[in-house]
C-alpha cells in the first residue's frame, strides 16, 4: 500500500494564500490593524479593491498599461484606507521589490497615511503570514520605508520633490482640499505637479499607471484635468452618494439601495445634514461627485428663455455693450463684450457675445469695430481693473471709442456678489437669450459659476445688467459710475 502524505497547512499559510489572491480579502483581514471601528462592508469597497487588483495584474506582468485609473467617491468612504494604507503592503505579497509613490495634498497627511501603512507591515499578523517581508532597519521612517527585499514606499505632499525614487505604482489620494479648490493658483499647482512632475518618476512610463482617488471639488480639479486629456486613456469609477446620471460605470447603478450609495455611512438624514453644512456647491462636488452647483447653482441655466428672433430695436428701452477686458493675449482670461438689452416689458435680453484672447492692440481694434457694428445707439461699458495700469487701459479704450457714449465702471465686491442681481433675474425666468453659436460656451460658464474655470462672460453680463439698471449721470460723451 502506498501511503499518501497530505501536506499540513497552518492558519497563517491559508490566510497568506487567500490574501495574495484577493486584495479585498486582504483589506478585510487586516482591517483591525489600522482601525478600531466596526467595519461596514458596503459593496463599493469591493469594487474599489477589484479595480486596483485588476490594474495591478497588468503591472505585475509588465504589460503596457491600457489606462490610468480615477476613482471618485465621497469623503469617509474608506478610500484612503484601501488605496494609501492597504494597497502598498498587499502589492509586496506578489512583488516585494516594487516601489510605490503615494501622494496627498499636504505632506503631513501623506506622512500619516504612510505611518499607518507601515503599521500594517510591522504588525504581528503580517509578520506571521508573510515572514519573508521585513522592513529594513536603516530605512524605517514614516516618509520613506523599505523592506529587506528592495521594495519601498515613498510619501510626498503636492508640489514635493521625489528625487532619486521611481515607482512601479503612483497613487494619489486627495491631492486637493476644499479650500484649495477655491484658489486658481492652488488648482494650477496641483495640476502642473501631476502632469509635469509625477510622470517622470515612473520606473517604466509605458507600464506604470497613475491612480487618482479623490472627492470632486472643482470642474478643473485633478480629475477634470486628467479626463480632458484625450491622449491619455482613463478608466473612471464615479460613485456619488446619491444615485445620479454620473455613476460610472453605469452597471454599478443597480447596487444603489433606495437611491443611496451606502445606506449606513450616508443615509438620507446624514445627507440632508451634509447639504446644510457643506452648502450647495460643496455638496454637489464632495458628495455628488459633480462639481456643478445643484439646480444650476447660483444661475439656474434652465431658466434662460431661448429665442430665435429678438425684438426690433425700437422695442428696447435701452441696449448696452459691456466689456470685461483681459490683460494679455493668447492665454489666461478672455476679453468679453456682452450686448444686452432691456425691453419695454421689463425683460432682459442677452443679444450677442464677442469673446477672445487678444493682445492689447488687436483687442482695441475689435472693440472699436464692434462699436461701429452695434451703432451709436448702443451705450458702452468698460470695466476698469485695479491699479494705475487698469485705469490707463480703461482710458485708452475710451479714447479709442470717441463719438460713442462710454461709461468707465469700477467694480465693487467679489465676482459672485456682483453677479447676484443678474442671477435673480435669470432664476426668475426674466432673461431671454438670442440663439447663436456662442450659447454653448456661455451656458457652460454660467452653469459652473462661481467655480467655473473662466468667469469673464459672467462678469461682462453682470456689468451689462448693472448698466441697464443704473441711473446714469452723463458727463460730455463720457459717463462714470460705480456699481
Amino acid at each position: 500500500m502506498v501511503e499518501v502524505c497530505t501536506p499540513q497547512y497552518s492558519e497563517s499559510d491559508v490566510l497568506a494564500s487567500i490574501c495574495r489572491d484577493s486584495f479585498y480579502d486582504f483589506v478585510k483581514e487586516f482591517w483591525d490593524v489600522v482601525s478600531g471601528d466596526e467595519p461596514v462592508w458596503n459593496w463599493h469597497i469591493e469594487v474599489i479593491c477589484d479595480e486596483l487588483q485588476n490594474l495591478a495584474g497588468g503591472v505585475f506582468k509588465k504589460k503596457p498599461k491600457k489606462h490610468d485609473l480615477i476613482i471618485n467617491v465621497p469623503p469617509g468612504s474608506t478610500k484612503s484606507t484601501i488605496c494609501s494604507i492597504m494597497f502598498p503592503p498587499w502589492v509586496w505579497l506578489t512583488k516585494p521589490r516594487f516601489r510605490i509613490i503615494c501622494g496627498s495634498y499636504t505632506h503631513d497627511l501623506a506622512m500619516d497615511l504612510s505611518r499607518q501603512s507601515r503599521e500594517v507591515v510591522i504588525s504581528e499578523k503580517y509578520a506571521d503570514s508573510f515572514p519573508k517581508i521585513r522592513l529594513s532597519k536603516d530605512q524605517f521612517g514614516k516618509q520613506y520605508f523599505m523592506n529587506t527585499l528592495g521594495g519601498g514606499r515613498r510619501c510626498v505632499g503636492v508640489g514635493g520633490m521625489i528625487t532619486g525614487f521611481h515607482g512601479h505604482f503612483v497613487l494619489i489620494d486627495d491631492p486637493l482640499d476644499p479650500q484649495g479648490a477655491k484658489s486658481a493658483a492652488d488648482l494650477k499647482k496641483v495640476n502642473d505637479w501631476m502632469s509635469e512632475t509625477l510622470p517622470t518618476r515612473k520606473v517604466d512610463k509605458k507600464v506604470v499607471p497613475t491612480v487618482l482617488i479623490m472627492q470632486r471639488l472643482h470642474q478643473d480639479d485633478p480629475t477634470g484635468n486628467m479626463l480632458k486629456k484625450k491622449s491619455n486613456p482613463v478608466r473612471h469609477i464615479c460613485l456619488p452618494a446619491e444615485l445620479a446620471p454620473n455613476v460610472k460605470p453605469k452597471h454599478l447603478r443597480r447596487f444603489y439601495v433606495d437611491g443611496l450609495l451606502d445606506p449606513i455611512r450616508f443615509d438620507k438624514e446624514i445627507l440632508e445634514r451634509l447639504k446644510e453644512e457643506l452648502g450647495e456647491f460643496g455638496y454637489a462636488g464632495q458628495l455628488g461627485q459633480n462639481p456643478v452647483p445643484l439646480e444650476g447653482g447660483m444661475f439656474k441655466v434652465d431658466e434662460f428663455n431661448y429665442e430665435k428672433t429678438a425684438p426690433l430695436v425700437r422695442k428696447f428701452k435701452q441696449i448696452v455693450r459691456y466689456w470685461d477686458k483681459a490683460g494679455t493675449g493668447g492665454g489666461g482670461a478672455y476679453t468679453v463684450g456682452c450686448k444686452m438689452g432691456l425691453d419695454y416689458e421689463g425683460r432682459f435680453w442677452v443679444l450677442d457675445i464677442v469673446r477672445g484672447q487678444w493682445e492689447a492692440s488687436q483687442r482695441e481694434k475689435i472693440i472699436k469695430n464692434t462699436a461701429l457694428s452695434d451703432g451709436s445707439g448702443v451705450h458702452i461699458g468698460v470695466e476698469q481693473e485695479p491699479g494705475s495700469g487698469g485705469k490707463e487701459s480703461a482710458q485708452n479704450t475710451v479714447r479709442n471709442l470717441a463719438g460713442f457714449i462710454v461709461r468707465i465702471d469700477i467694480p465693487q465686491g467679489d465676482k459672485a456678489l456682483r453677479a447676484d442681481p443678474f442671477a435673480v433675474q435669470v432664476n426668475g425666468g426674466n432673461v431671454h437669450i438670442f440663439i447663436a453659436p456662442w450659447n454653448i460656451e456661455y451656458m457652460g460658464e454660467f452653469q459652473f459659476f462661481p467655480y467655473s474655470k473662466y468667469k469673464d462672460q459672467v462678469d461682462a453680463s453682470s456689468g451689462g445688467f448693472a448698466m441697464l439698471n443704473k441711473v446714469k449721470r452723463k458727463v460730455g460723451g463720457l459717463v462714470r459710475g460705480k456699481r
